[in-house]
């Protein structure tokens, strides 16, 4: 009897001394992880710890403007049929301001004539892009027109109304008043004047924005000088001259990785190609006799640089940062401002002294269609585009 009740008493004795030992080597383990590796214990590594690849940030835009879709790309929201709900649903049309022509994409017609004010300049797209804004220059009014309908509203009274934009937070319209020498800041929508700015230069003409909205760069057509505004001080922050004798600069644009700007001369037939933020001399590229207009392609890796005193477009790729390509209008002409399809098709231009319209194929720079319009055809607007908001002109979309 006491053989067998001693056994499990062992047994259990056994048994906690394990459990005992097993606690203290785990104990003793752990003092030697923390020990000093000077004292001869071997030194403890640390589990490396995975880099986090760092992601592109996009640059702290104007206060209220729409941040960037892509911050190495300014013109990531204008991809082919793109488009916003806010019209979606308008009929697609060429706005062509002779008087202006109504041309449908589809049948390449002239389908209705809008009558607005003297010498129309340039048909722009609002901010909210509701409203196509006809820049009447010499009769000093912008003529609205509702694109949903085709109808033309009441004419605002605008003096000397030559071009038109709109800052990147929709906060105000700019007008670009060429003769009266001024950059007038005003209600996006009422088109009161809420400032003035003089400027010193000749003929200011066309602009475009830096990538996060915070300065523009404008063209002065007249006296060959470019400013630069900070566009939430409305002040002009820098001004310069090009360094070519008679230059006439035109239109501007910004490349998509919002590093540089180019500027079409008519003059020095080519484009200047500009650092924005340090505002240095620029350098001409040359791409042919009358460069005029820069519009973008859909997939923001082309530059279609119309050359209006020789009938012709020249393709500049970005990536590889050369003229790539030359166009040739088969019967000449004067291809001049206008606008790429919403699919990224066609593009759309003026033929300035020829009172004709030009639908080019961007593929393969055929010319799709040759459409006669009233004289003097100019800033022609496709419409509508992708993107989600405008910053005027022609159809600069972010």
């Amino acid at each position: 009897m006491a053989h067998r009740t001693q056994t499990p008493t062992r047994s259990r004795l056994t048994r906690r001394s394990r459990t005992l030992l097993a606690a203290a080597l785990l104990t003793a383990l752990a003092g030697c992880g923390g020990g000093d590796p000077g004292d001869g214990a071997a030194p403890v590594k640390e589990a490396a710890v995975p880099a986090v690849p760092k992601r592109a940030v996009a640059p702290a835009g104007l206060p209220g403007m729409p941040p960037l879709l892509d911050p190495n790309d300014v013109y990531a929201a204008d991809r082919p049929n793109q488009l916003s709900p806010v019209v979606r649903n308008f009929p697609s049309r060429v706005y062509v301001p002779n008087t202006v022509s109504v041309i449908d994409p589809a049948t390449y017609q002239v389908v209705e004539t809008i009558r607005v004010g003297i010498q129309p300049q340039h048909v722009v797209p609002s901010w909210d892009m509701k409203t196509l804004w006809v820049n009447n220059n010499r009769g000093h009014t912008l003529t609205p027109i509702d694109p949903a309908t085709g109808v033309a509203g009441k004419p605002v009274e605008v003096h000397d109304p030559y071009n038109l934009y709109f800052t990147p937070n929709g906060k105000y319209a700019i007008v670009m008043a060429s003769l009266d020498r001024e950059l007038v800041f005003r209600d996006p929508h009422t088109m009161e004047r809420k400032k003035t700015v003089p400027v010193s230069c000749y003929g200011v003409n066309h602009a475009d924005f830096s990538a996060d909205g915070r300065y523009f760069v404008v063209s002065c057509e007249f006296s060959g000088e470019l400013l630069k505004v900070d566009t939430e001080k409305m002040e002009v922050i820098g001004q310069q001259k090009l360094p070519f004798e008679g230059a006439m600069p035109q239109d501007v644009k910004i490349s998509p990785d919002g590093k540089t700007f180019y500027v079409a001369d008519m003059m020095a037939h080519g484009m200047w190609v500009l650092d924005g933020e340090k505002f240095t001399t620029p350098t001409l590229l040359p791409t042919g006799k009358g460069c005029h207009g820069l519009y973008i392609s859909r997939d923001s890796r082309e530059m279609y640089v119309p050359n209006r005193g020789e009938g012709s477009i020249s393709v500049f790729d970005f990536a590889q940062n050369k003229l790539t390509k030359k166009w040739w209008l088969p019967d000449g002409g004067s291809p001049d401002m206008g606008g790429v399809s919403a699919d990224g098709k066609v593009l759309w231009l003026s033929g300035r002294y020829d009172s004709e319209v030009y639908a080019i194929d961007t593929a393969s720079g055929k010319q799709l269609a040759r459409i006669p319009v009233g004289g003097g055809p100019h800033g022609l607007a496709v419409y509508p585009q992708p993107g989600r908001y405008s910053l005027g002109h022609t159809g600069i979309f972010r």
